[in-house]
Order: C-alpha cells, then sequence, then structure tokens
C-alpha cells in the first residue's frame, strides 16, 4: 500500500481512508506492507535531499530504491497507490512493473488532468487543462499552491507521466463520476472499477432528529455562500434548525448567519462524538458543494446514521445519495420527477431536483435549492431506512474491503523471479 500522506496539520479524508484499508485488509486475512511517506517528512530533511525535492514528483530517486528493495524482498501479489506526490512520484507504477507487480491505483482527485486535483480555481469550476499536452492554463493562474514555479512543475509532472498512468493495470473509482472523468482521459473502460470508500458502521441509527446539518470545511468550494442565500429564501424558523459545523475561512460568514437569524447555529469544529451527536440531533445532511467534489466523506457518515442527504448534482455526490442515474420524468413535461413524498404518494417534484435512493440532488443554484429544502424536511422520514440500507449495501466495511480483494485478484499475477 504506497501512499504519500498529506501534512497532519490539514486533515486528509486520503490519510484517513488509506489508514482504515489498511486495517480492513489486515482483518481480512491479507498481509499489507506499508510503503507510506509523509509530507511532513520535509521540514527535517537533509539538504542534499531537499535540493531533490523539485524534481521528486517526476521522479523521486530515494522512493524507487526503496520501494525495489520491498518489492524484491518480499515479492507482493500487487501494489496498490494512493496519493504519490511530492515524494513517491508516479514512477512508482514503473518500478513495481519492473519487477513485475501489477498496479492498483485509487483515484482520489482529478490529478491526471488538473494540477490542483480540484477542476475548481477562482470560485468557479475550471477545466482548462482537459486534452492538452501541456497544462499552460495551470501555470498562468498559478493553480497547484499558489505557485508558478510549483505549478510548472507538476504541469510538466503529469505531461512525463501520461504514459505511466494508462499503463495502470486497474483504477478504483470512488463514484461513477471519476470512471467518466478516467475515460475521458482515455483509460479503458475494462480497466475500471468504480467503489467507494467505506466508513466503519457506527450501529443502529438513532431516531430522526429535526432540521438540518451543514458538516464540512468553511471553504468556497463547500457551497456555504449557496446554502445561505438559499436559506435566507424562508421565514426565520419555517424549515426548523440549521446546524454548521466545521471551521476555514469562510466562519465569519456562518457567525453572522447565525447572529442574524435565531434557526441558524454555529457549532465550531467537532470531534468524533461531537459529530455523532450533530448528526442524531438532525433530520437531513446537507452536500451543497460547488465543485466536482470527488467524494464527500460526510454523506456516507449521513447514510450510516439513516440521514438522507440534500446535495449539489456535481461530482460524485448524485452517486453517494443514489442518484446517478436519471429518472423518468412525471407528467409530459421535463419540469418534475417522481418521488414518494410522505402522505402524497407519487408527488412531483420541483423543477431541478432530482430524487435519488437515498435523498435529493439540484443543480447548484440557490433557487432550486431553496426550493428542495422543505421537500427534504417532509422527506426524510421516508427515507430513512433506505438511506440506512444504501450504506449498508454499498459502503460497509466488509462490502468495500471485499470488493478491493477481488480487484487484487483480477490482476495480480506470477512475480517477476528477475
Amino acid at each position: 500500500m504506497a501512499h504519500n500522506r498529506y501534512r497532519e496539520a490539514q486533515p486528509s479524508g486520503e490519510n484517513t481512508i488509506v489508514d482504515a484499508e489498511i486495517a480492513q485488509l489486515t482483518a481480512a486475512g491479507v498481509e499489507v506492507l506499508p510503503f507510506l511517506r509523509s509530507s511532513d517528512e520535509i521540514p527535517t530533511m537533509p539538504k542534499t535531499a531537499k535540493a531533490l525535492l523539485p524534481i521528486s514528483p517526476i521522479y523521486a530517486p530515494r522512493a524507487q530504491q526503496e520501494l525495489s528493495r520491498l518489492l524484491t524482498e518480499h515479492r507482493p501479489d500487487v501494489l496498490h497507490l494512493h496519493n504519490p506526490y511530492p515524494l513517491l512520484s508516479p514512477w512508482v507504477v514503473r518500478t513495481a512493473h519492473r519487477h513485475g507487480v501489477p498496479v492498483v491505483q485509487t483515484v482520489h482527485n482529478y490529478r491526471q488532468v488538473c494540477s490542483s486535483g480540484l477542476y475548481f480555481r477562482d470560485g468557479i469550476i475550471c477545466q482548462d487543462c482537459r486534452g492538452r499536452a501541456l497544462g499552460v492554463p495551470a501555470i498562468v493562474h498559478r493553480c497547484y499552491r499558489g505557485s508558478r514555479a510549483q505549478s510548472a512543475l507538476m504541469a510538466t509532472t503529469l505531461a512525463v507521466h501520461r504514459g505511466t498512468w494508462r499503463s495502470v493495470d486497474r483504477f478504483v473509482a470512488l463514484t461513477s463520476a471519476v470512471a467518466d472523468h478516467l475515460r475521458d482521459y482515455g483509460i479503458p473502460a475494462e480497466r475500471i472499477v468504480v467503489k467507494p470508500n467505506g466508513i466503519p458502521d457506527p450501529g443502529r441509527p438513532a431516531p430522526l432528529g429535526e432540521g438540518f446539518l451543514f458538516l464540512g470545511r468553511l471553504s468556497p468550494e463547500k457551497g456555504l455562500d449557496l446554502l445561505l442565500d438559499a436559506w435566507r429564501r424562508h421565514p426565520d424558523g419555517a424549515l426548523g434548525p440549521l446546524r454548521v459545523a466545521g471551521d476555514g475561512e469562510l466562519r465569519p460568514l456562518v457567525e453572522a448567519a447565525a447572529a442574524e437569524r435565531a434557526d441558524v447555529t454555529f457549532l465550531g469544529p467537532l470531534d468524533r462524538a461531537g459529530v455523532r451527536a450533530a448528526l442524531e440531533s438532525s433530520a437531513v445532511v446537507l452536500a451543497t458543494s460547488t465543485w466536482h467534489d470527488v467524494l464527500p466523506t460526510v454523506i456516507i457518515e449521513a447514510l450510516a446514521a439513516g440521514r438522507p442527504v440534500l446535495g449539489t448534482a456535481l461530482g460524485g455526490i448524485p452517486y453517494l445519495v443514489g442518484a446517478d442515474t436519471p429518472r423518468e420524468p412525471a407528467g409530459t413535461g421535463p419540469a418534475a420527477v417522481a418521488s414518494a413524498v410522505p402522505g402524497d404518494g407519487m408527488a412531483t417534484l420541483p423543477s431541478g431536483v432530482q430524487a435519488g435512493e437515498a435523498g435529493w440532488v439540484v443543480p447548484p443554484e440557490p433557487a432550486a435549492l431553496a426550493a428542495a429544502l422543505p421537500l427534504a424536511r417532509a422527506g426524510a422520514g421516508t427515507l430513512s431506512a433506505a438511506a440506512r440500507a444504501r450504506y449498508e449495501r454499498t459502503f460497509h466495511p466488509d462490502v468495500v474491503t471485499k470488493q478491493l480483494i477481488d480487484i487484487y485478484a483480477s490482476v495480480t499475477r506470477a512475480p517477476n523471479p528477475a
């Protein structure tokens, strides 16, 4: 299991998922050899190692030497790669193949194409580097770490390793949207498997609480402006409480909204116990990202707790709530689709609102989100059991671990005796 850990000062879902996968695979009887590096190592590196850092995303010599020794000594069946930057480099794929070891990679972002990995720049979705041999727009706009020089290095790395990525034996796409991204990049469909992350089972869901919960980083791409704009289109108290948990640069925005309205409460950053309590107190979880959010873990946490989700129709959110396959419109026009609403049987949804197995998705527009809020409030009780069932069927650790072992089995071949 190869992964360059992100700095601990910036909590990372990828770090958490890698740790969880190692534990889950080990519990399932798989021998896991962690090949981990951390960006926290960089400040304490000797000067000679720091001098090589600018080229490490392209080729990290120390990592290749250490990986070669590990592969020679242990002859693993497969190398599973997560994040290679900056201390491992995609070159680990070539090193593994040189030793006859197949490679599986979990794709957590869009960095095969996008230097920042987000497809998001200056507050809007940006895909200017798609289809380009070299991501010049990323350099012009300083997309990687706000630096033109580092952006040039990352854009060059992506160009150099286009062939490397296309040699990976199997890609694990966390959602159907990531699978679409990989096909657009030129990866054959037969080398892509959709397998989401899983989270530990929190146990039987508590009875539904009241109102809505937004839980996440308080940053522009998470759609806090969008949510508060939509919320203000309803009278104070009309929708029940809105609780906002998290921290980030938009914290003053939430604090102002909480001071302005009695139905908005700012919970601040929460520990795991606080997250669980906030989920139990709420009826619907909000995921209002304005970028192609790959796989917001908060949605899986909501489903595990039996809370349906109202989100934007971007990135992996439709997949997570079971709305990535469009449903047939109700009536004769495209303005509404059929959905179950308590007491109403099959009712029509407002324009733009799409129902899923475990929630609803809308375009990232204030009017559409505002129209969906009362619908979600009314329908939470109906979808609570379905939300929990979707977690158990798709995101439970036992399910995703078996999928991962099956993926390994599909690519395993005899190690190269040389």
